[in-house]
Parts: C-alpha cells; structure tokens; sequence
C-alpha cells in the first residue's frame, strides 16, 4: 500500500473518535449493511464521521488492505478497528459498543 494513502486513510480514522467506512452517506446508505451500522449508531445517539468509499476507488480498495477486513462497512473506535456489521450489531446488543465508546 502507498505510503500516502496509507496517511489518508489515518487521518481519516483519528478524524473522529468514532468513525465509519461506510457505502453512502448517514443521511443516504447506499447499502444494508452501511444502512444497519448508521442505524445502530444513531439509535445510541452516537457522535461519528463516515467516509463514502464508492466516492473513492483507492480508500474503498485500500481500506480493505489496511484492515486485512474484505467488506465495507467497517467501524473505528479510538483509532482501532472494531468490525463490520455483524459484529457492530452484536456488540451493541450485548453493551459492549457502548461501553468501548465511552472509554
């Protein structure tokens, strides 16, 4: 990976203390999984910032290399990965998503 997409896609994370690689916009999920994660976070009046990487071929392709995560959406915390969907939901159901913001 570039060095300098590498350092896009860090200021991109460290931009928010959470923040979402999403398909689409909050306002606008261009797919059902973005669409869960925005829900999710919403619902727990969560404070994020979210990148569209169909609006960027390299973050949407380099964001995966980055991770070693091959699906989008994909959710930071801290600076750290957290997970997809799947794994957003199940941790707010259990609390654990709440508890990981809060710290």
């Amino acid at each position: 990976m570039e060095q300098e997409l590498k350092d896009k896609i860090e200021t991109l994370i460290k931009s928010n203390k959470v923040f979402l690689f999403m398909k689409g916009t909050p306002e606008m999920p261009q797919c059902g999984f973005s669409a869960g994660v925005v829900g999710v976070l919403k619902q727990l009046n969560v404070n994020f910032s979210s990148f569209n990487v169909l609006s960027d071929m390299k973050i949407r392709e380099g964001i995966k290399e980055f991770t070693n995560w091959p699906t989008i959406p994909q959710l930071y915390i801290n600076g750290e990965f957290v997970g997809g969907h799947d794994i957003t939901v199940q941790m707010a159901n259990s609390g654990e998503l709440v508890k990981k913001i809060e710290t």
